[in-house]
């Protein structure tokens, strides 16, 4: 029998899959990062959590056709390169060649949200289309692209960076790439949390001041319950990104459009708001056959993505 690895490099948590040639997982195993200490030491960590689902299970290297590995980006993908993501101590780095010579697998390398959406296309959501665009709301907002049943990376192979578009040019809201109104300042988690810690800070009357630490789970959570200044901060994000979502249908003319991530598990509200905003901005040739979904493959969408990879391009 021969086997796949994914691996799925995180800023917090590395995880290491086991699959046969189908994408069924048989054996899965998760470290902390542990960014902080460097490139040399999550380097290190990947290799022995690779050495451990074959060990685990009895197999051999020559048992393993091919390893993909999904990782932060920016990135190139065709050299295997790590340009200098957010939050891991990489610059430039070849993650690719070490792995490869440490055990003589074919290794490849792509950006987490594009394995995410390979994964989803093979065998989650997206399973029998032909275009289909996936995007990733929650600390931050990502995305990949499957067009004509091919994965769609762009020039520098980091295309998709649906976080990065902006949807709001007179927006003060700053995002971590340093542009004002970007979709990943307006609608990820991490800006809902920002809108309720600043309403919770203000003299508004809220019920999201009986929390101690707020995400965008209490947001949602007392805006379900009626609390007007929750439901604003939630219907608010939720507009921006079916703004975002409208442009990705008017320039991909995709079949299905998959949102996964921590936000998109706060249920059909999300959705519902998001097909408002497409049915009311898009263009009707295109948003009136395409499907808005959640994804299905759920917290270990981004290690089956990285096994997706691999079996994609084996």
């Amino acid at each position: 029998m021969r086997y796949i690895i994914g691996v799925d490099v995180g800023g917090t948590k590395i995880s290491c899959a086991l699959s046969d040639l189908s994408g069924n997982i048989i054996e899965t195993q998760v470290v902390e990062t542990n960014a902080s200490e460097g490139e040399s030491a999550v380097l290190s960590r990947i290799i022995r959590l690779i050495d451990k689902v074959m060990i685990d299970r009895d197999i051999t290297k020559e048992d393993v056709k091919a390893i993909g590995i999904g990782a932060p980006g920016p990135l190139d993908a065709r050299l295997g390169i790590i340009i200098e993501p957010a939050n891991l101590p990489f610059t430039n780095f070849d993650l690719v060649t070490p792995i490869k010579e440490k055990f003589n697998i074919p290794v490849y390398l792509d950006n987490d949200a594009n394995a995410a959406a390979i994964g989803e296309f093979m065998f989650g959501a997206g399973a029998g289309t032909e275009n289909m665009i996936y995007i990733t709301v929650s600390t931050g907002i990502g995305g990949g692209a499957i067009l004509n049943g091919q994965v769609y990376r762009g020039r520098t192979t980091n295309a998709l960076e649906v976080g990065h578009t902006t949807v709001d040019p007179f927006s003060s809201a700053r995002c971590n790439c340093g542009n004002l109104g970007c979709l990943e300042a307006l609608s990820s988690g991490t800006a809902i949390a920002r809108r309720a810690k600043d309403a919770v800070l203000s003299n508004i009357d809220t019920s999201l001041k009986k929390y101690k630490t707020l995400t965008s789970y209490e947001v949602f959570k007392e805006a379900e319950k009626g609390d007007k200044v929750a439901i604003s901060i939630r219907d608010n994000a939720l507009r921006y990104l079916g703004i975002g979502v409208t442009n990705i249908i008017n320039t991909f003319d995709p079949d299905i459009v998959v949102i996964g991530g921590g936000v998109s598990k706060a249920g059909e509200v999300v959705f519902e708001k998001v097909r408002e905003v497409v049915n009311e901005r898009g263009l009707k040739t295109m948003t009136s056959g395409c499907k808005i979904v959640p994804a299905q493959l759920g917290t270990d969408a981004w290690v089956i993505g990285a096994v997706a990879l691999a079996i994609l391009l084996i």
